[in-house]
């Protein structure tokens, strides 16, 4: 991927802004810069000391001015990525910025890769791989959360509590070894069992709560995935659009036209939820349609809240015996997919219903544990109380700056591993299995953590982290 002993250049900055930043990295990026970049007025650019800001003026081949700009001096080793770097501050102009990276690629430059600044950095000791995977979060943050959690492992929170991880690992590695280098003399002992076993215990605690905070962390980073489910004409592409405050969905009399699964996000109050408006359920013989009621439930099985939209007036329309006969097929089909997560039974149209006529609805769900809440999605009343609702359903903790939580996927299954390797550890001290066996054990829990944070990371994972970052970072 990366273009080794090169230097590269790329635009730093998103297009339509008044300016753009062209950043350049490399042994050569003084130079490079030198040859395009005139400054105002002084010594020459190169001459300059790190962090000095230079204005002046990009002159082209012939002696034609291209911009004026504003160019940043970075010295090795002080710098992002630990290289000479340079910066150019040019006019936000896409065809200036082009004109300018033309002139440094006809100077010596190499064009960046996505993520290469931060795989140099990465690759020079600035950061570890966990900090480096973190800028990418960082750019793509949402919401004060998402910004929070980032920031914390982007300075180097997580690496500090793994760092940790890996000397009571390695503490625990040399007691049993040294037991090994002098098993013929049964009389010297550096550890027993059952401190062996404590040390032991409290390694698997601390793996186990960094990786149960992925569960949390993945809610936060990817946002809390949220099912609207319910029969054709419900009024679940209306509450779409409400709650996204735009025309998301096609809206219409006619059942069934939502036949595919509609995805958006929201911020409320800090909190990232997911929302899925999924196709009406019924019977039908469109074959459209009924693709788009299986992908209902199958979206339905990956949601942590549901929100189960009805038509009140509707059922309000029908005898009892009629209202509770035609409800039980549809809790037979959804119910079963809502174990183990939060249901909300939303009564929609409620603002066509008398008071009573709306108790006798509800009373319809007594047999269901579930929030229930009377809204109407089209005039948008109770809409604050649903959000607040998904809020206590959401019970996400308080994240704080100095919290460490997982996340990162791969992150994530490397403390799997590791957690699987601390308990064969665990058994293997309880059972008195042979010394050598238990540390082999140990070595395969620190090569888990040591992957982490890139100590151990092969060419292939870096290529597969680095390429879905921006060009320019």
């Amino acid at each position: 991927m990366m273009n080794i002993g090169s230097t590269i250049c790329a635009v730093a900055t998103a297009q339509g802004g008044a300016i753009s930043v062209i950043r350049i990295s490399g042994p050569q990026a003084i130079q490079v810069t030198d040859r395009i970049f005139k400054p105002a007025k002084g010594m020459p650019f190169s001459e300059r000391a790190p962090y000095s800001v230079s204005y002046g003026r990009i002159i082209d081949s012939e002696g034609s001015v291209v911009d004026e700009v504003v160019t940043t001096l970075y010295r090795a080793p002080k710098s992002y990525t630990g290289e000479d770097c340079t910066e150019i501050a040019c006019h936000g102009s896409t065809y200036i910025a082009n004109r300018i990276l033309a002139l440094l690629i006809a100077a010596g430059c190499c064009t960046a890769q996505p993520g290469e600044f931060t795989q140099r950095a990465f690759l020079n000791g600035k950061m570890d791989l966990s900090q480096a995977e973190a800028v990418a979060d960082l750019i793509a943050s949402t919401s004060a959360a998402t910004h929070r959690l980032a920031m914390n492992q982007m300075r180097g929170g997580f690496s500090k509590e793994l760092s940790a991880l890996r000397d009571k690992l390695l503490r625990l590695t040399s007691l049993m070894e040294l037991e090994l280098d002098f098993s013929d003399h049964e009389e010297l002992e550096f550890a027993d069992r059952s401190e062996l076993e404590q040390i032991a215990c409290n390694i698997e605690q601390v793996i186990s709560r960094l990786a149960e905070s992925f569960s949390v962390g993945n809610a936060i980073k990817n946002g809390i995935p949220v099912a609207i489910i319910g029969e054709t004409n419900a009024g679940k592409s209306t509450l779409l659009n409400r709650l996204l405050n735009e025309d998301k969905a096609i809206v219409s009399d006619i059942h069934g036209t939502t036949r595919d699964v509609i995805e958006d996000t929201i911020v409320i109050n800090g909190v990232m939820f997911r929302f899925i408006d999924t196709a009406g359920i019924r019977q039908t013989s469109d074959v459209v349609e009924s693709i788009g009621i299986e992908r209902t439930f199958r979206k339905l099985e990956q949601a942590s809240i549901v929100l189960w939209m009805t038509d009140a007036s509707a059922l309000s329309s029908l005898d009892s015996a009629t209202a509770t006969s035609s409800l039980a097929q549809l809790k037979a089909d959804i119910l079963p997919y809502c174990s183990n997560k939060k249901l909300i039974i939303l009564f929609n149209k409620c603002d066509k219903l008398t008071d009573d006529q709306l108790t006798d609805v509800i009373s319809l769900f007594d047999d269901v544990d579930a929030h229930k809440l009377a809204l109407s999605a089209k005039g948008g009343s109770n809409m604050d109380f649903l959000q607040s609702m998904l809020l206590e359903c959401a019970a996400l903790p308080q994240v704080s700056q100095s919290d460490v939580i997982v996340t990162n996927a791969r992150h994530y299954e490397a403390l799997v591993r590791a957690l699987e390797s601390i308990h064969r550890v665990q058994d293997g001290l309880q059972c008195g299995l042979s010394g050598d066996f238990v540390s082999q054990d140990l070595r395969e829990c620190i090569h888990h953590l040591s992957d982490i944070v890139g100590d151990v990371t092969t060419d292939q994972v870096l290529a597969n982290i680095f390429q879905h970052f921006c060009i320019g970072k």
